[in-house]
């Protein structure tokens, strides 16, 4: 399991990197000002950066009791992806039609990219994060088992 700093650090540099590529992206695509857009993009972002913490460590831990390790296949990255985008939009949509002005339809369309694009954004970095960065290995016994007992487990929750 990662600790608390990793998973800080985890989240802020995953916000500030997609937003320095949203906002001219999202100020491009949809024809809005860049200020506009970053303002919805910022308030998502603090949105989704409490999210993200959050998220990934209910993620990490339900991974945890079902297969003994966090590590993730291509596939649960997927899933990841997908179950994290979507419990955003449902802040982001309402946020989004008020603060620009514009029809729930609209806004959908401009969340729908947004989403699209932190979907491939966020796959692609968390690989690289874990890449760069690799989930550390409990300590193992003679016996094969994680040692440590209920100590472990706290520590692993840090």
């Amino acid at each position: 399991m990662r600790t608390t700093r990793d998973r800080i650090r985890h989240a802020l540099m995953f916000e500030v990197i997609g937003l320095l590529l949203a906002i001219p992206l999202g100020a491009v695509l949809f024809d809005k000002p860049a200020h506009d857009i970053g303002v919805v993009a910022i308030f998502t972002s603090l949105v989704a950066t409490g999210w993200t913490y959050v998220y990934n460590l209910i993620f990490d831990r339900v991974l945890l009791r079902r297969q003994g390790h966090a590590q993730k296949t291509l596939a649960l990255r997927v899933v990841h992806s997908v179950l994290f985008e979507g419990g955003l939009l449902m802040v982001s949509l309402p946020f989004i039609a008020i603060y620009l002005n514009i029809g729930l339809i609209e806004a959908l369309i401009m969340d729908a990219a947004f989403v699209v694009f932190y979907l491939v954004y966020s796959f692609a970095y968390n690989w690289a994060y874990d890449a760069i960065f690799p989930m550390p290995t409990p300590p193992v016994s003679s016996r094969g088992t994680e040692t440590g007992g209920a100590q472990a487990s706290s520590s692993a929750s840090q």
